[in-house]
C-alpha cells in the first residue's frame, strides 16, 4: 500500500448517505483501506450507527438515540429525506423475481455493519468509534466487545489481521472510553482522538498507552510538527476529515498513517490507487 490507509469517513458520504449500507458499499466498491463508524447505545443496549446524539439531522424523526428503543429506530426515515416518505417510492420492479430493497433507509445497527464486512472479499478494516458522553456510560465498550466476539473479529484479547493489518480499531475523544476498550481486550489498537486541546495537553496524551492519536485537520494545521513529535513517541496519526485536494496534499507531505475522508475515491486517485 502506498501513503496512508484510506478511511471512507461513516461510508463513502460524497457518495451516499452517512452510516447507510450504500455509503459502506461503495467505499469498499472503489478500494478504501478502511470505513469508519460511530456507534451509540439505544435504550434497549443495541448499537446502532449514528454520529449524533439525536436523529433529526439524519432522519424523518426526533429524540435522543440513548432514549429510543431499537423499534422505535427502525421506524423512521435515515439517510435523504424525502418530503413524501415511501420506502419503496423510487424502486423500478424490471422482473416478477425483483423485490425492493427493505434496508434502504433504515438504521443501521453495528451487527448488520459487521455481518457485511465479514462478508465482504477482500475485507475491508474497521475504524469503530464509540460516542459519549452517553448514560450508557462503559457498557458501549462492553457490548462492542461482544459484537466483535460475535462475528469473530477479536481472537484472545486481539484482534484477528486482514491484510497483514488488525481488522479492527476502536476509537473516541473520551480517555476513559478507550483505556475501557484496553481493558475489556488489551490487544486492540486505539486512537485516542483530539479536538481542541493546548499543546501541553495533546503532548502529554502522546505518553498514553493508546496505539495513534486522531486530531482534526485544523490542529494539525495549526501545529503540523504534532506529526512527527506522535512518531516519536511511537503512536501512529490517523487525521479527520481531509476532503479538499490541498488539504489531502498537506497531510500526505506531513507523513500521517491514515487519512479519514468523505470522499476515499479522491484520495485513492491522488495516490494514484484508482
Amino acid at each position: 500500500m502506498s501513503g496512508p490507509e484510506v478511511v471512507a469517513h461513516r461510508g463513502a458520504t460524497a457518495e451516499a448517505p452517512e452510516h447507510t449500507l450504500a455509503a459502506y458499499r461503495h467505499a469498499v466498491d472503489i478500494g478504501a483501506d478502511a470505513v469508519e463508524c460511530d456507534v451509540r447505545m439505544t435504550r434497549d443496549g443495541v448499537l446502532v450507527c449514528v454520529h449524533d446524539r439525536k436523529v433529526h439531522r439524519t432522519s424523518n424523526g426526533r429524540g435522543v438515540v440513548s432514549t429510543l428503543r431499537l423499534a422505535e429506530l427502525e421506524q423512521l426515515q435515515f439517510g435523504a429525506r424525502r418530503a413524501r416518505f415511501s420506502r419503496w417510492k423510487d424502486d423500478e420492479i424490471l422482473a416478477v423475481a425483483d423485490e425492493p430493497d427493505v434496508e434502504d433507509g433504515q438504521v443501521l445497527t453495528l451487527e448488520r455493519l459487521l455481518e457485511y464486512a465479514t462478508a465482504t472479499p477482500g475485507t475491508v478494516r474497521l475504524a469503530i468509534e464509540t460516542k459519549h458522553p452517553t448514560r450508557h456510560a462503559r457498557r458501549v465498550e462492553q457490548e462492542l466487545v461482544r459484537c466483535l466476539r460475535r462475528y469473530g473479529l477479536l481472537d484472545g484479547d486481539a484482534p484477528v489481521e486482514w491484510g497483514g493489518k488488525p481488522a479492527f480499531r476502536v476509537m473516541s475523544f473520551s480517555q476513559l472510553a478507550v483505556r475501557r476498550a484496553r481493558a475489556l481486550a488489551p490487544g486492540v489498537p486505539t486512537v485516542q482522538l483530539i479536538g481542541k486541546r493546548l499543546r501541553p495537553v495533546r503532548s502529554e496524551l502522546l505518553t498514553g498507552s493508546m496505539s495513534a492519536v486522531g486530531p482534526g485537520l485544523a490542529l494539525l494545521r495549526a501545529d503540523p510538527d504534532y506529526v512527527a513529535q506522535a512518531h516519536a513517541a511511537g503512536k501512529e496519526m490517523h487525521v479527520w476529515t481531509a476532503n479538499e485536494p490541498a488539504d489531502i496534499d498537506f497531510l500526505l507531505d506531513l507523513g500521517v498513517d491514515a487519512l479519514i475522508t468523505d470522499r476515499p475515491d479522491a484520495v485513492l486517485r491522488r495516490l494514484g490507487r484508482r
